[in-house]
């Protein structure tokens, strides 16, 4: 196993260029309207990098060092993948530690055994659970609740992107004790952005508006 342990701030812009490289990010004056019916300027599709597999194996590695460097090289038991999107970082990020891979379903299958949990977790293990983003952490939660629910533990989660936005993300997670861990966020790609001229200026800076005060330009745009 080969861990690479560049600088947090060289991760997050390499990261930041990657996303950029393969068009998983998009950046428009006019707004996306999100899964909460929201909207914003901004949107990212993690779930293109399984198809790019020189950038995908880099993030994982990164994903690896940082979780090992951050949480402690012993520091887990089992890796899980959140449904869906978490599901093939997750096997990529355990392939690289040399532990077992589960994954957490968002709710029972309805048949069978009726289960959240995919594959074998046990009792008293240590658990990572891995996803591809998170914007407030409000999914995270029932997922690391479904993890402890099977007598095993889950006081980290590692994501490819942060938003980065919500003040309340981390207060959110840290109540249900557990420790974040990205990569990148919002204000590492607008940085890359900037610098590599990928959108024009308006656009920028109407992403940059959103980014200072998200609750305040969504009620600005309903």
């Amino acid at each position: 196993m080969t861990l690479t342990f560049p600088t947090r701030e060289e991760i997050a812009r390499l990261s930041a260029r990657m996303l950029l490289e393969i068009r998983a990010v998009h950046f428009s004056a006019e707004p996306f309207t999100y899964a909460s019916g929201l909207k914003g300027p901004t949107y990212i599709d993690c779930r293109k990098l399984i198809s790019y597999p020189r950038i995908r194996g880099t993030l994982m590695d990164f994903m690896a060092a940082t979780v090992c460097r951050d949480a402690g090289f012993e520091a887990f038991d089992n890796i899980a993948g959140g449904e869906t999107a978490g599901i093939p970082f997750a096997a990529l990020v355990a392939e690289r530690l040399g532990l077992p891979m589960t994954y957490v379903r968002k709710k029972p299958k309805g048949y069978g055994r009726n289960a959240r949990i995919e594959g074998e977790m046990r009792e008293g293990q240590r658990v990572l659970l891995v996803e591809d983003l998170t914007t407030d952490g409000g999914s995270k939660l029932s997922f690391v609740d479904a993890i402890r629910e099977t007598g095993a533990s889950c006081v980290h989660t590692a994501v490819i992107f942060y938003y980065g936005i919500f003040p309340e993300t981390t207060q959110r997670l840290g109540d249900h004790g557990v420790t974040l861990h990205h990569l990148c966020t919002w204000w590492d790609v607008l940085e890359e952005a900037k610098a590599q001229g990928s959108f024009d200026q308006a656009t920028l800076s109407e992403v940059e508006a959103f980014l200072n005060d998200p609750r305040g330009w969504q009620a600005a745009h309903p």
